[in-house]
C-alpha cells in the first residue's frame, strides 16, 4: 500500500509539473496536457481506491478505459484541427508537410486569402532558385509556420539531395536557414525549411541544476538499494552505508556505461546530447536516464547509432556480469535469491539454468554480488529500449521504420503498460513517464527519407528481442521444464 501511494503521488507530481510545461503554449499545450491526464486517469483511480482497499472489478476498469480511450481520441482531434488553424507547431515539432498555412482570421470571402509566407521576399527568391531539374523540382510553395513548404518532385537520391540543396542554401544565405527532406502525408517527398532560430535549444542552467539534483538523488537510491538487498534500511542504520557502496558502485558502471555508449555516437555523428537527466528508483537504484538532442540530426542513421549505442554498451557491460557472477556463484556465496528471482526473466532465467544447474531447483539459491548488478542492468536497459516516445526503443523503431510505425508502437506499449499496471503498479510509473516526458517522437532528421542499412535494422530487431526476453517472466510450465525451481 506504501509503494502504491508513493507512485500516486509521484504520478500526480508529473502531471503538476506536465502542466505548468504546457501553460506557455497555450491552449494546444493544455489539450495535450489534458491527453495525458485522461490515460491516466483510470489508473489513478484505479490504484487510488485500492490503496485506500476498495476493488473495482474488470467490468468497471474495462469501462473506465473506454470512456478515456474515447475522450483520448477526441482531444486528439481538437489538437489536429487547432494545429491545422494555429501559425506556431504544437509543442515544438514539425506538422505535417501537407497542411496548409493558416488565416488569422475567418472573413466572409467565399475561400480564405493563402497565408503570407514569414521567410522574407529576397530570402525566399534565393531559397527557391536552389532547386532544378536533376534534384528536386519545384511546383509549388507554401507557407509553414515561420518557414516554408516546397512541394515537388524527387530527381534524385534522397541522401544526395538533401545534401546538395542544403549546400546550395548554405552557399546563397549562409547558416540562417534549415533544410528538411521529408515524407508528406501521401508518402511523397517534401521539402521543409525553415529558420535556424527553431533549432532544439541549449540545455538551460535550471535544467542542468536539475539534472544534478536527480543525480544526487540517484546516489542516495542507488545506496538504500543496496541496504534493502542486505537487510538493512539505509534511514535507520545510516552508519552503514559503507556496506552499500558495492551495489552504487555496479549501477554507476552501468549508468555510466549507457551513457558512454550514446555519448561516443553522438560525437561521431558531430551531435549535441544534453546531460542525462537520471531517474531515481527506490527499488534497484536508478531506471536509467533521459538524454535530449540539441541539435538537428543529420539522418535516420545517426539517430539509430545514438539510440542504439547507449543500450548496446550497457546491456553488454551488465551481460559481462551477470555470466561472471553466476560462474563466481557457489555455496555460501555472499547473497541468497529466491529461486523466484530466476523466474521473473526469460533470459536471465535461461542463462543461470545454463551455468548453475541444479541449484537452481533448491528454494534459495547462493549468488555472487555481480550478477545482481548484472540482472539489474540489463532490466535498466531493457526498460529504455521499449518501443515508445523518445525513449532508446522508441528512437531505433522510429530510425528503422519511420515515424508513422513509431507512433503506432508508442500507443501499443502505452496500452500493454496499463495491462501490466493492473498486477504490477511500476509499470503505472513507466506509463506516466512516458505519457507526460517521453511520449513525442523525435523531430525529423535533416534527411528523413533515407533508412538505416539492413546491419542496423537487423541489430535494432536484435536489442528490441532481447529487451522483451529480459523482461518477460518465464510461465510455470516452462520454469518447471527447465528445472527453475522445485
Amino acid at each position: 500500500m506504501v509503494t502504491t501511494g508513493l507512485i500516486l503521488l509521484v504520478a500526480i507530481a508529473i502531471l503538476g509539473w506536465g502542466y505548468r510545461r504546457a501553460l506557455p503554449y497555450g491552449h494546444p499545450g493544455l489539450l495535450a496536457w489534458l491527453q495525458s491526464v485522461v490515460l491516466m486517469a483510470p489508473w489513478l483511480l484505479f490504484f487510488g481506491l485500492a490503496a485506500l482497499g476498495v476493488g473495482l472489478n474488470l467490468a468497471a476498469v474495462l469501462a473506465l478505459l473506454l470512456l478515456s480511450t474515447g475522450i483520448y481520441i477526441y482531444l486528439g482531434r481538437r489538437l489536429r484541427t487547432l494545429a491545422q488553424t494555429s501559425p506556431k507547431p504544437v509543442l515544438g515539432t514539425l506538422p505535417d508537410p501537407d497542411a496548409a498555412a493558416p488565416t488569422d482570421q475567418v472573413t466572409t470571402a467565399p475561400a480564405p486569402a493563402p497565408a503570407e509566407i514569414a521567410i522574407p521576399a529576397a530570402d525566399l527568391a534565393q531559397i527557391e532558385g536552389i532547386f532544378g531539374l536533376d534534384t528536386y523540382f519545384r511546383t509549388e510553395t507554401i507557407a509553414y509556420d515561420q518557414g516554408a513548404i516546397f512541394r515537388g518532385n524527387l530527381r534524385g537520391q534522397p541522401a544526395q539531395t538533401q545534401a546538395e540543396l542544403s549546400r546550395l542554401l548554405t552557399d546563397r544565405l549562409g547558416d540562417r536557414y534549415r533544410l528538411f527532406l521529408v515524407e508528406n502525408q501521401d508518402q511523397r517527398p517534401t521539402v521543409v525549411v525553415l529558420p535556424a532560430s527553431l533549432d532544439p535549444i541549449k540545455t538551460t542552467p535550471m535544467q542542468w541544476a536539475i539534472a544534478g539534483g536527480l543525480g544526487i538523488i540517484s546516489v542516495f537510491t542507488g545506496l538504500e538499494a543496496g541496504a534493502l538487498l542486505q537487510g538493512f534500511d539505509l534511514l535507520q542504520t545510516p552508519s552503514h552505508w559503507p556496506d552499500s557502496l558495492p551495489f552504487l558502485g555496479g549501477l554507476l558502471v552501468i549508468l555510466f556505461s549507457h551513457e558512454a555508449g550514446h555519448w561516443l555516437l553522438a560525437r561521431r555523428h558531430r551531435v549535441r546530447l544534453s546531460p542525462p537527466f537520471v531517474i531515481p528508483a527506490w527499488q534497484i537504484g536508478s531506471f536509467g536516464s533521459l538524454t535530449r538532442f540539441e541539435a538537428l540530426l543529420p539522418h535516420r542513421t545517426s539517430l539509430f547509432d545514438i539510440a542504439f549505442a547507449g543500450p548496446a554498451l550497457g546491456g553488454l557491460v551488465s551481460l559481462i556480469m551477470l555470466m561472471v557472477g553466476l560462474v563466481l556463484s557457489h555455496p555460501g556465496s555472499p547473497f541468497q535469491l529466491p529461486v523466484a528471482f530466476f523466474q521473473g526473466s526469460v533470459l536471465v532465467g535461461t542463462l543461470a539454468r545454463v551455468v548453475l544447474g541444479e541449484a537452481l531447483q533448491a528454494p534459495l539459491v547462493d549468488v555472487h554480488p555481480l550478477s545482481i548488478y548484472g540482472w539489474l542492468g540489463l532490466l535498466i536497459t531493457a526498460l529504455n529500449l521499449m518501443p515508445a516516445g523518445r525513449l532508446d526503443g522508441g528512437r531505433v523503431v522510429q530510425a528503422i521504420y519511420g515515424r508513422k510505425i513509431a507512433g503506432r508502437t508508442t500507443i501499443v506499449t502505452l496500452i500493454l503498460l496499463a495491462l501490466v499496471s493492473l498486477a504490477n503498479p511500476l509499470a503505472l510509473y513507466w506509463a506516466a513517464l512516458i505519457v507526460v516526458l517521453q511520449r513525442n517522437l523525435e523531430r525529423p532528421c535533416l534527411d528523413d527519407l533515407t533508412e538505416p542499412d539492413d546491419t542496423r535494422a537487423a541489430l535494432g530487431l536484435l536489442v528490441l528481442f532481447l529487451a522483451l526476453a529480459v523482461l518477460m517472466p518465464l510461465s510455470p510450465s516452462l520454469a518447471g521444464r527447465l528445472g527453475i525451481g522445485g
